[in-house]
C-alpha cells in the first residue's frame, strides 16, 4: 500500500487541493450566488477527520497540499489543524503546506500560518478600486484586505496575487495591477473566468477574457520572455524584463493544461474530484466515518478513485457557447 498514486494515463498524483469549508465571507460573482444555501454542519469533515484524511494522502505520495474554501480562514479553529499538518512539514513528508484565501482573514492569522510552516500563499483579488472590489466580491472590503497583505508580508509570507480576467472589468487595471504587485514585490497570475456554478445574471461568456490577447497587450508595454517553470499548479509563467517579476497565466480554456495534471481536489465533505472540470467523483467520507481504526478502507479507496482520474476536462468557449459548464459552484471544490 505503499506504492505512488499514479493515473491512468502515468501522472503521479503529488497534490492535494483541501477544501475546508464551503463557507465564505465574500459572495464574489465568478464563484457564488449572493444567497447561497450553505451545507449542514454535519456534512462537513471534523478537523480531525481533514488530519486522518489529508496524513493518508501525504502517505501515499502527496508533497504538496493546499487548502482552500470557501474561504478557508473563516472555518472555526481552523489553525489546529494547520498546526496538525505541519508535523509533516517537519518530518519532511510533505514539501508544502500553503493556503489560498481572499485576504480577509490575513490580519488576524498571518503569523500564526508561518508558524505552522506556511511560507507562501496565494491572495484572490481582481480589482485595485476599492468600488469594483465591493461590486465583484459583493461583500468585502478591500481595506480589510489590503491590511490582510500588510500582515502577510510583515510576517514573511511570500505573497502571490492571483486575479479572475473579466472582459469589461477589470481589462483597463492590467498595468495598474502590474505595477502595484512589482512594487510590492508580488508575483501576479490571471486566471481565465471557468464555466462552473449557477451564478443567477451573470453572463459567463460575457466575462471571458481571453489571457491570449492579455499576453499580447503586455507586450505591447514590457519584453515579455517564456518560463520554463512549474510550481506543481496549471500556471505557465512569463517574466517581465523591465519589472523581473513573474506573471502567470492560468488558461483552462485557451490552453488546456491538463497533460501535466498532477492534482486532486477535496471537498470539505469528503468527496474527492479527479478533475476540476469533470461531475466524477469519489465519497471518501464513507470509508473514513466507517472505519474509524483503520485506514486500509480509505487508501485502497482513495487508489480507486485515483485510477479513474479522467484524461482531462470539458471547458470550451470555442463555440462562443457554455460547452462543458459545471453546475457545482467553485466554492463546492474550492477552485
Amino acid at each position: 500500500m505503499t506504492a505512488p498514486l499514479i493515473d491512468p494515463f502515468a501522472r503521479a498524483i503529488t497534490y492535494l487541493r483541501v477544501s475546508v469549508t464551503d463557507r465564505c465571507d465574500f459572495r464574489c460573482v465568478y464563484c457564488m450566488s449572493e444567497n447561497m444555501t450553505f451545507l449542514p454542519k454535519k456534512e462537513l469533515l471534523t478537523l480531525e477527520e481533514l488530519d486522518r484524511m489529508c496524513s493518508t494522502f501525504v502517505k501515499l505520495g502527496v508533497r504538496k497540499l493546499r487548502i482552500t474554501g470557501g474561504e478557508p480562514l473563516v472555518r472555526r479553529e481552523i489553525m489546529t489543524f494547520f498546526r496538525a499538518m505541519s508535523r509533516h512539514l517537519d518530518s519532511g513528508a510533505l514539501d508544502e503546506l500553503t493556503v489560498t484565501t481572499n485576504g480577509s482573514q490575513l490580519e488576524k492569522y498571518a503569523e500564526d500560518l508561518v508558524a505552522c510552516g506556511v511560507r507562501r500563499i496565494n491572495v484572490s483579488m481582481d480589482t485595485l478600486d476599492e468600488a469594483k472590489f465591493a461590486e465583484v466580491t459583493r461583500w468585502g472590503r478591500l481595506p480589510q484586505v489590503m491590511r490582510g497583505l500588510d500582515a502577510a508580508q510583515a510576517a514573511g509570507l511570500r505573497v502571490k496575487i492571483n486575479a479572475v480576467a473579466l472582459k469589461g472589468f477589470n481589462e483597463d487595471e492590467l498595468f495598474s495591477m502590474t505595477e502595484w504587485c512589482a512594487s510590492r514585490h508580488m508575483d501576479l497570475t490571471w486566471i481565465e473566468v471557468m464555466p462552473m456554478g449557477d451564478i443567477g445574471n451573470e453572463n459567463r461568456l460575457g466575462q471571458y477574457w481571453s489571457l491570449k490577447d492579455m499576453r499580447k497587450t503586455l507586450a505591447e508595454r514590457y519584453t515579455v520572455t517564456d518560463l520554463d517553470e512549474r510550481t506543481g499548479g496549471p500556471a505557465r509563467y512569463v517574466r517581465l524584463e523591465e519589472t523581473g517579476q513573474k506573471i502567470g497565466f492560468i488558461t483552462p480554456l485557451t490552453h488546456n493544461f491538463c497533460e501535466s495534471c498532477n492534482r486532486v481536489r477535496l471537498t470539505c465533505t469528503g468527496e474527492l474530484y479527479m478533475c476540476l472540470g469533470q461531475e466524477d467523483m469519489a465519497d471518501l467520507r464513507k470509508p473514513l466515518r466507517d472505519f474509524p481504526d483503520s485506514e486500509t478502507a480509505l487508501e485502497e479507496a482513495i487508489r480507486a478513485a485515483i485510477s479513474l482520474k479522467p484524461k482531462g476536462h470539458d471547458f470550451d468557449y470555442s463555440r462562443q457557447s457554455l460547452d462543458g459548464q459545471m453546475p457545482r459552484h467553485m466554492s463546492h471544490t474550492g477552485g
